[in-house]
């Protein structure tokens, strides 16, 4: 099928992620249609296969992008000087790059049962990469006597998931800042670990 006049592949292309983005978000990837996502780009359903093979595809690219960019946001953090800096700067880090992008957050945590057999171990990976790098912090707090827990994996997983749901209630404009929401959440943080 040809493509709709007027449209262009750098400009479709991520129109269609946008708006399978959004869709999925919304109403659930196994609820959404390539139909639905095509009339949301305003392209024939027939269209969308020139920009993914399926919707399979599509979750997957979207779920990958977000883990990707947020593995090289994260490479750029500072990552010297002593475990409770360090924390902080994560911590602050964590909470900035996910209020930023609220939807990609939520398909990335709630629709990753929806991946195949062969995409999902791709996506987990690369979770666990940045679950690990949390983990090396709180394990060189311990290390050090800056931090005291049992269990540095256990609470590097609580840590990301305490931190992750900010994007279900942070609302720009709301009673506390972005910065205000981070002090509190730093000062928690701390206490959690039990840094003195």
């Amino acid at each position: 099928m040809a493509r709709t006049q007027g449209s262009r592949s750098d400009v479709t292309g991520p129109r269609v992620e946008a708006a399978a983005l959004k869709l999925f978000a919304r109403d659930g990837y196994a609820a959404v249609s390539m139909r639905q996502i095509a009339a949301e780009v305003g392209v024939q359903a027939g269209a969308l296969y020139s920009y993914t093979p399926d919707k399979q595809s599509l979750l997957f690219a979207m779920m990958k992008g977000h883990m990707e960019d947020l593995l090289e946001a994260l490479a750029k953090l500072d990552s010297s000087g002593p475990p409770p800096a360090r924390l902080e700067r994560f911590v602050r880090f964590h909470i900035g790059f996910h209020a930023a992008r609220p939807e990609a957050v939520f398909v990335s945590y709630m629709e990753i049962r929806n991946l195949t057999a062969e995409n999902f171990p791709v996506i987990e990976a690369l979770r666990r990469r940045y679950e690990t790098a949390l983990e090396q912090i709180l394990r060189a707090g311990r290390d050090s006597g800056d931090f005291a827990m049992p269990d540095t994996k256990l609470a590097a997983m609580a840590l990301i998931a305490m931190l992750t749901g900010v994007t279900t209630w942070f609302r720009e404009g709301g009673r506390l800042s972005l910065a205000e929401v981070e002090e509190i959440y730093v000062a928690m943080v701390k206490k959690a670990v039990g840094a003195g």
